[in-house]
């Protein structure tokens, strides 16, 4: 989500609307298509019984599916139908893609003309740089996802039909495509066992290959697939924003892997060891998939993922979280000040002050979050913290993983966990900008140096 409401849009003429017009279209579209989707859940054809579901739990189930996060209080192969699955389904898409984006697809097939507003909006939802392209870019994004979701679906459906049945196997291998691929960790598992995830393939090395694929390409954010196709493996063509996005990734993927390697999967074959770190690296990063049973990790590992969730994916990409470039700016600041230099720098370029000033506010911003709503559930539930923690990183970080207590909390740690999920998906500074004004400055005040550290 955009951290950044000031780019320039147009001539210096060209009329634009206030900035937080923007977010709060972006927050009201994920609300409304949330209760939408709620609503849809609730009729008995949603579900195998044919009976209503309470509304706590459809709303729960929406607001976890939008917010591309994974998370659920009833199982989503043995309590949904086919047809609230599918429902399922489509507001992973349209959350993993975002509303705007949606929107501006079905204007543009409707025939209606594009205006700067709605061209500014499309900018802010998928922090593209500018504006000028933006319908383009739209295009690309659209057909990029269908032909990756397909291709996914296509290589799973050997498996999924082999061992479901043909049309099972499927609609499995598209379910499954497309959760990846979206970041969600919504799977339809369950029919071997309620609440397993991927457990049943964790030796298996094609299944696990292409989920994580998936997973990575979803996570690593629209713009830098567009480098990606333009400039192909010339890296030092790519924009600063990919070249962040990209080293980011790797390092987050394979240091946390070396750590599960060496200390949680010590005892395993080898296959399963290799395939289980980095698994548990690349879904932790706001996936949520398991091939392994996250109840038996030791406290080390989990507050290792837990710091994963929270920084999740990338921005303008189908995760959630704080984002990778967040953590890259905030380290390359803290490695300034170090070297005592004036400026933060990288790849021989130079930052804004404004984006080192939005990564530390992101910062601040989840820090309070996760630990005071984690601290809330400890004392409502009286679990142990670090359980609580993990639960409200997950949901913050729209990562899905849970230690296993998702299903047995109240309403009011659920209402916590919706609310955070929703957070993490349209982006915390999105919902300030959107609630609140935004004033000029009109002059500068006095100066007064405060000593720090």
């Amino acid at each position: 989500m955009p951290i950044d409401s000031l780019r320039q849009r147009g001539g210096k003429n060209a009329k634009r609307p206030h900035p937080r017009n923007s977010f709060r279209v972006i927050s009201l579209g994920f609300l409304a298509l949330i209760l939408c989707g709620a609503l849809i859940l609730m009729l008995p054809i949603s579900s195998q019984s044919r009976t209503v579901t309470p509304f706590a739990d459809t709303l729960f189930t929406a607001v976890s599916a939008t917010c591309v996060t994974g998370l659920i209080v009833r199982d989503t192969a043995t309590h949904w139908s086919i047809f609230g699955q599918a429902v399922i389904l489509l507001l992973i898409q349209i959350g993993g893609m975002g509303v705007i984006t949606i929107g501006l697809t079905i204007a543009r097939l409707s025939g209606r003309k594009i205006g700067l507003w709605f061209r500014g909006m499309m900018q802010d939802s998928i922090s593209a740089p500018h504006v000028g392209g933006i319908l383009h870019l739209t295009k690309f994004i659209l057909k990029t996802t269908a032909a990756i979701e397909l291709t996914g679906a296509l290589l799973l459906s050997p498996v999924f039909c082999r061992d479901f049945g043909f049309a099972r196997g499927l609609w499995y291998a598209l379910f499954h495509s497309v959760s990846a691929f979206c970041n969600a960790g919504f799977d339809l598992m369950g029919v071997r066992e309620p609440f397993s995830s991927l457990t049943s393939y964790g030796g298996h090395i094609y299944v696990n290959v292409i989920i994580m694929l998936l997973i990575i390409i979803g996570g690593i954010g629209f713009l830098t697939w567009n480098d990606i196709a333009e400039h192909k493996a010339k890296f030092s063509k790519y924009c600063l924003q990919s070249k962040i996005v990209l080293t980011t990734t790797a390092i987050l993927i394979f240091l946390p892997a070396l750590f599960f390697f060496f200390s949680e999967y010590a005892g395993e074959p080898m296959t399963e060891r290799v395939l289980h770190s980095l698994f548990q690296s690349v879904t932790a990063r706001t996936a949520g998939f398991n091939t392994a049973d996250l109840s038996q990790m030791h406290e080390t590992g989990a507050a290792l993922m837990t710091v994963l969730m929270l920084i999740g994916g990338c921005s303008g990409s189908t995760a959630g979280g704080m984002k990778t470039s967040t953590v890259a700016v905030l380290f390359l600041a803290a490695f300034s000040v170090y070297r005592r230099r004036k400026h933060v720098e990288c790849y021989r370029r130079r930052l804004p002050e404004e984006t080192v000033r939005s990564a530390g506010a992101i910062l601040f911003m989840y820090t309070v979050l996760f630990l005071t709503t984690g601290i809330a559930i400890s004392l409502i539930e009286s679990l142990p913290l670090v359980t609580c923690l993990f639960e409200t990183g997950s949901a913050l970080g729209t990562a899905g993983l849970t230690l296993g207590i998702t299903s047995s909390l109240s309403l009011p740690s659920h209402i916590i966990l919706m609310l955070l999920m929703f957070a993490g998906r349209v982006g915390g500074l999105t919902l300030i900008y959107a609630a609140l004004s935004t004033g000029s400055e009109h002059a500068k005040l006095p100066l007064e140096k405060v000593t720090v550290g």
